[in-house]
């Protein structure tokens, strides 16, 4: 049985999804560390350090022109850890919900991403 290739709408559509998953994520931790129970200043300045060091470890090893970029099983274990690191920062502040949503968003786009072949 011959199975359909994916139209570029598809592609489209989940890479749209992968990029609202990643916003989430650092959305997440941005929302962690403003609410760290520190004087406001500090917690300005961790609302924009967590989603910066996402960022930064994003660039490093994450973009398709990365300077270290990973592939295979280590590429693998540090999509989650990243998207775990958004998921954790929004379950840390009590947004469950949240937390659960982008889990599920980051690993059927992912899923998806796979399966697509990128």
């Amino acid at each position: 049985m011959r199975t359909a290739k994916p139209t570029k709408s598809v592609k489209a559509l989940n890479g749209g999804l992968l990029l609202l998953a990643e916003v989430g994520c650092l959305a997440g931790a941005a929302r962690w560390g403003f609410a760290r129970d520190v004087p406001t200043p500090f917690a300005r300045l961790l609302a924009a350090a967590a989603p910066a060091l996402l960022i930064g470890l994003w660039a490093l090893f994450g973009a398709r022109r990365a300077k270290y970029r990973l592939r295979g099983g280590s590429r693998t274990a540090f999509e989650i850890a990243w998207f775990g690191a958004g998921v954790l920062a929004l379950a840390g502040v009590g947004d469950t919900g949240g937390a659960v949503l982008l889990a599920a968003l980051a690993g059927v786009t992912k899923a998806t991403a796979t399966r697509l072949g990128r």
